[in-house]
């Protein structure tokens, strides 16, 4: 699956200050909502707070948008700026709801013995599988899963087509599969 471009967010700002265009809106909406509530829950929000701070902050965006200057700051850069500034006013008025409390956090339980021998094993088998490969498709696996860059950043980085970063990957992850089951005898 090829992903699209996102679109020209400032142009989709634009429609919106000037028409109140709800679809511009909704697909903004539909990017930068998910995206500022994983933000925020990443800086120690919690998930309902989160919600509820990016909703306003959308709302924001949707009444402010003719505020927008695409030469002060990028259609991202503003938005994420408008979420911060709420998630501030938030903790100055000291809401108790806006940090999660999760009385297990870091509380797991120690792994068995055989869990750790068989990890290792696992960790162990992975590691012969990947000497087994050429040294291209190991490369292209190696940034694909373990620098987790895009098949579109890998080939600018080899200088190869997207289509054989694409073959590469395809046929070590089958050589990998068809090694890891040879030495595991189907278990893995």
């Amino acid at each position: 699956m090829v992903s699209q471009p996102p679109r020209d967010f400032s142009a989709l700002i634009a429609l919106v200050a000037q028409a109140k265009d709800r679809a511009a809106f909704a697909e903004i909406f539909g990017y930068y909502g998910p995206r500022i509530k994983a933000l925020l829950i990443k800086s120690g929000s919690a998930p309902a707070m989160a919600e509820e701070l990016a909703q306003e902050a959308m709302l924001t965006v949707w009444r402010k948008a003719a505020s927008y200057d695409p030469a002060r700051a990028s259609v991202s850069a503003w938005i994420y700026t408008i979420a911060r500034n709420l998630r501030s006013d938030a903790l100055r008025r000291g809401s108790s709801a806006l940090y999660a409390f999760d009385s297990t956090f870091g509380a797991e339980a120690p792994a068995q013995p055989d869990a750790i021998v068989s990890g290792a094993q696992d960790d162990a088998c992975v590691r012969a599988a990947m000497r087994s490969l050429n040294p291209d498709q190991a490369q292209a696996i190696e940034m694909a899963f373990y620098q987790e860059q895009t098949h579109s950043q890998i080939s600018q980085a080899l200088g190869v087509p997207l289509g054989t970063v694409k073959a590469r990957i395809r046929f070590g992850m089958m050589k990998l599969r068809a090694f890891i089951e040879r030495e595991t005898g189907g278990r893995a």
